[in-house]
């Protein structure tokens, strides 16, 4: 779940009393030579324009993950600047939608790890797209043998050899061939269903967090005060306190319940994709949201 406290603020912070961000080292590639070549100039022509997806793929799973590190920075930027507000209010608030926005980001880096198992599905149909070229050229080169040997020497016994060569080799065509086809559809279907799955609990989620959001800035009184006046204590540290609890409950309870029918979700279930099953008993009412107070943290850190 949140795996962080109801503040955001020095979770991170050295003996200096400066505050460092730890980046998410998931996914992390190595260095490599062969990474800074293209890798479409050595690929067989049948995966060439899946390898060219596979690499658009992988930068749109990089834009991502950079967005959620952005997201966590700034909100820890927006918590320190409300607590050197010294308003009690401000620096309350801004705290507590910091710890919104940082887990908006974390969505955001686990949807870019759904795109990469999404991505490595896709692998598997390059992969094997890959291993059916040799059996085609192979194929192709025999047939072109035997048209050459046929209008040069049509009464060579070579001919009898090729063409039961030619025979084989359009057997094994035949397999790798009904081998691709199974495979590409297989994961083709997988890949995408992950996708658009790992879209939709984004999304949910992510409207989830902005929903508490928006009642976390209904606590912020914003009249206006005549100069002099003294500003009035602020008395909702405890509402937004568990206006967190409450963010959390729902991220918790969030079930993909609605996606398919029962028919079309058993399906999805049976061809192996990871499809979380449905709780029916703990389905989110989304239309209570703005009747209940909420909390985001994890339950066992003090709040600030």
């Amino acid at each position: 779940m949140l795996n962080r406290a109801l503040s955001i603020r020095s979770q991170n912070r050295s003996s200096t009393g400066t505050t460092t961000s730890t980046p998410s080292q998931h996914h992390r590639k190595p260095f490599s030579f062969p990474s800074l070549r293209s890798p479409t100039f050595t690929q067989p022509d049948l995966s060439k324009r899946l390898t060219r997806l596979l690499k658009s793929s992988s930068s749109l799973t990089s834009h991502h993950e950079s967005a959620a590190k952005e997201r966590l920075s700034i909100a820890t930027q927006l918590s320190e600047w409300g607590e050197a507000t010294q308003d009690d209010s401000i620096s309350d608030i801004s705290d507590k939608i910091g710890v919104l926005l940082s887990e908006i980001g974390e969505q955001e880096d686990n949807y870019a790890h759904a795109l990469d198992d999404a991505r490595a599905a896709l692998k598997v149909i390059r992969n094997t797209e890959r291993s059916v070229q040799p059996t085609r050229e192979g194929k192709k080169k025999i047939g072109d043998e035997i048209a050459k040997l046929k209008s040069r020497e049509p009464q060579s016994t070579k001919l009898v050899v090729l063409e039961q060569e030619l025979v084989r080799a359009e057997a094994e065509g035949l397999v790798a061939e009904a081998q691709l086809s199974n495979v590409t559809r297989q994961k083709l279907k997988e890949a995408y269903q992950a996708e658009f799955l790992a879209t939709i609990e984004r999304a949910d989620k992510q409207i989830i967090l902005a929903r508490h959001g928006l009642r976390l800035l209904e606590l912020l009184d914003d009249t206006p005060v005549v100069p002099g006046d003294v500003k009035p204590a602020y008395p909702h540290a405890g509402q937004a306190r568990q206006i967190l609890n409450d963010a959390e409950d729902d991220l918790r309870d969030w079930r993909p319940s609605g996606l398919l029918g029962e028919e079309e979700d058993s399906k999805v279930s049976g061809s192996g994709a990871a499809v979380p099953q449905v709780d029916k008993g703990k389905e989110v009412d989304r239309g209570s949201m703005t009747e209940t107070v909420v909390n985001v943290g994890n339950g066992t850190a003090a709040a600030n």
